[in-house]
């Protein structure tokens, strides 16, 4: 037996159609289906049978099974600090050697030194997360290694602006001890604040 789904279109449920005629339709993974394997009307990515079409398509929908966990989110996240660490320090002893030679070297041990450090280290790491965020790589070298990509409702790739309000999102949670991080721990889909602010989601390739 032929399984026959409908979809919402204009506040009316259109069809039947078939399983591969939806797919034929290019069908969007938030388009509401009415399937005779679940009840009520559910998105597209919510249902298992249309899972493998959106993958192939590039498109990977967020649902509460594929959403990354709070200890694979801090794991990508050590490893991306750690990385920006070492490019900082390779980048401040390029400017120290090359001060050598003018005698313009900075002196890290200064409390300016320190802040000058600490301004660069934020903005770099919100630039590297965007800039990575934001292209077919969908996360950093951490987010790469822990197989977890950062894409928005409908399971694509976001865009550069909004990589970067969810980066700069972050800053606020660092102010409040990190509480906009732990939601995490309790959002149903483990959004912390910054992933609500860009209406994003952290999901983990099987």
């Amino acid at each position: 037996m032929i399984n026959e789904y409908y979809i919402l279109r204009q506040g009316q449920n259109e069809g039947p159609y078939t399983h591969t005629q939806l797919m034929d339709m290019n069908i969007k993974a938030d388009d509401f289906l009415l399937s005779p394997l679940a009840e009520g009307l559910q998105h597209a990515a919510d249902l298992p049978e249309f899972q493998e079409y959106f993958v192939s398509k590039g498109i990977n929908p967020p649902n509460r099974y594929n959403v990354a966990s709070f200890w694979w989110r801090l794991l990508a996240f050590v490893i991306d600090y750690v990385i920006v660490i070492l490019i900082l320090i390779i980048f401040f002893a390029l400017i120290n050697v090359a001060g050598i030679f003018t005698h313009n070297s900075i002196n890290l041990d200064s409390p300016d030194s320190d802040l000058l450090f600490r301004v660069i280290f934020f903005l770099g790491l919100v630039a590297y997360n965007s800039i990575f965020e934001a292209t077919s790589m969908q996360g950093g070298i951490g987010k790469l290694i822990c197989k977890l990509i950062v894409v928005d409702e409908s399971g694509e790739r976001i865009s550069f602006g909004k990589a970067l309000s969810r980066n700069f999102s972050k800053l606020l949670s660092s102010f409040l001890c990190g509480a906009g991080f732990l939601t995490v721990f309790w959002n149903p889909m483990k959004q912390g604040w910054h992933d609500q602010v860009a209406k994003a989601y952290v999901i983990r390739k099987s």
